[in-house]
């Protein structure tokens, strides 16, 4: 039980290549609807790279959207994305208040976060009373990235009457991005002692990421406690940063089960105290793990805290979990895979850094495009899609950076 479990949600079922969260799309009443429905018109048209996408193209893209086929509808959100945002926008926008498809409505708000336009905001304020609960499930998302003091009262209502076991994650997480807010510190930390151990291993997760400070008691007893659970406390105290917990992780260190250790020496790394031992700790873990069958659950652990280690800004961190994880096969692979789609949702940026280096591209894009196989992390994937096209951009033509960022946008065809 390592760090991942707000990311991913991992099932056996594939949709038409895709891991999905359920076996089917989450529908309008926050239970489940059919599969994305092929589209009675034709796939979406596929553009000249240099010619410019057309309104009439546009509306085409959305409707396949929905198309059971991955390779159309993912095509379609290429065409949407590369259109001027005069045209994209206001498109999707109609296509979120009008369209019958519930998960064409879903994609089109997905790919609305992508272009940045100030009326996101509103729109994803709206989202958070729709139906669908993937629908609220990116607008709680949104939420989290882009914290609004005033948003927070209908985050603790909702909390109240959300009941879908997929959406709450993403309530919490956005719960816990609006800390300043006093009844939100109030309510947190009660979250982390009851529910079931997933819920409660994602708030753990959450007050970690977000820092929460104030949650620290509740978090040193779970770390304390025998348990799944004791490996995720102990990494959250490391990622909050706050040096008195020392202690209660040096105890763990002599007590805590071997799966458990690469977590508490991220930990301690994280807290800045003796990196230059618990690092390459880490590292001997995981190759060991991978060298020897029967050990998942330390691969599993061992390459999570790399991960933490490289989203905490490690960049040495990536170069090792890539240069142990490309070689690999399942099962070791896919936790692996699913460690290096962390780091790359959530530090685009160290992972752009990493991949000026040419000897690393092929094994990280194979790892990344396993990992985007598995995850079902609509939001965060567009987010990280921006980043990367905006890198492109933003780089000297010819430039290791725009280089790096270019691999990324070809391996991934986004």
């Amino acid at each position: 039980m390592n760090g991942m479990r707000a990311l991913v949600i991992t099932c056996c079922v594939l949709i038409a290549g895709r891991a999905t969260l359920t076996s089917v799309p989450h529908g309008p009443q926050g239970g489940q609807t059919a599969p994305p429905r092929a589209a009675p018109a034709k796939a979406a048209p596929r553009p000249d790279p240099q010619g410019p996408v057309t309104g009439p193209q546009v509306a085409i893209a959305i409707d396949s959207l929905g198309n059971i086929d991955f390779p159309i509808r993912s095509s379609a959100a290429r065409t949407v994305r590369r259109a001027e945002p005069a045209i994209a926008v206001p498109a999707l926008l109609q296509t979120l208040k009008q369209h019958k498809d519930e998960y064409v409505r879903f994609r089109a708000l997905v790919i609305l976060s992508g272009f940045n336009d100030p009326r996101t905001r509103d729109v994803m304020g709206s989202a958070i009373a729709d139906k669908n609960d993937r629908l609220r499930t990116v607008a709680y998302t949104y939420f989290e990235h882009n914290p609004d003091p005033a948003i927070a009262p209908r985050l603790l209502e909702a909390l109240k009457v959300e009941e879908s076991e997929f959406v709450r994650p993403a309530l919490t997480r956005a719960l816990a991005a609006h800390a300043a807010d006093p009844k939100v510190q109030q309510m947190m930390p009660g979250l982390v002692m009851k529910g079931e151990v997933f819920f409660r291993s994602v708030v753990i997760e959450t007050l970690g990421d977000h820092r929460g400070a104030y949650a620290l008691e509740s978090l040193i007893g779970i770390a304390k406690t025998d348990g799944p659970l004791q490996d995720d406390a102990a990494l959250a105290l490391g990622k909050i940063g706050d040096k008195s917990v020392l202690p209660v992780l040096a105890a763990l260190q002599r007590t805590a089960p071997r799966e458990s250790q690469p977590g508490i020496a991220a930990a301690i790394c994280l807290l800045g105290v003796n990196c230059a031992s618990h690092q390459p700790f880490i590292v001997e873990s995981l190759r060991f793990s991978i060298a020897n069958i029967g050990f998942q659950p330390l691969v599993r652990s061992s390459a999570s805290a790399l991960s933490v280690l490289a989203v905490a800004g490690r960049e040495d961190a990536a170069v090792d979990l890539i240069a142990l994880g490309g070689p690999t096969y399942d099962p070791a692979r896919a936790p692996i895979a699913l460690a290096m789609g962390s780091l790359a949702l959530r530090n685009p940026s160290l992972l752009l850094k990493v991949l000026e280096k040419e000897p690393l591209r092929g094994p990280a894009m194979e790892l990344l495009r396993d990992a985007f196989d598995m995850l079902e992390e609509d939001f965060e994937e567009e987010r990280f899609f921006a980043t990367v096209r905006r890198a492109y951009w933003q780089a000297p033509a010819g430039s290791p950076a725009r280089v790096a960022a270019d691999s990324l946008i070809r391996g991934l065809e986004f």
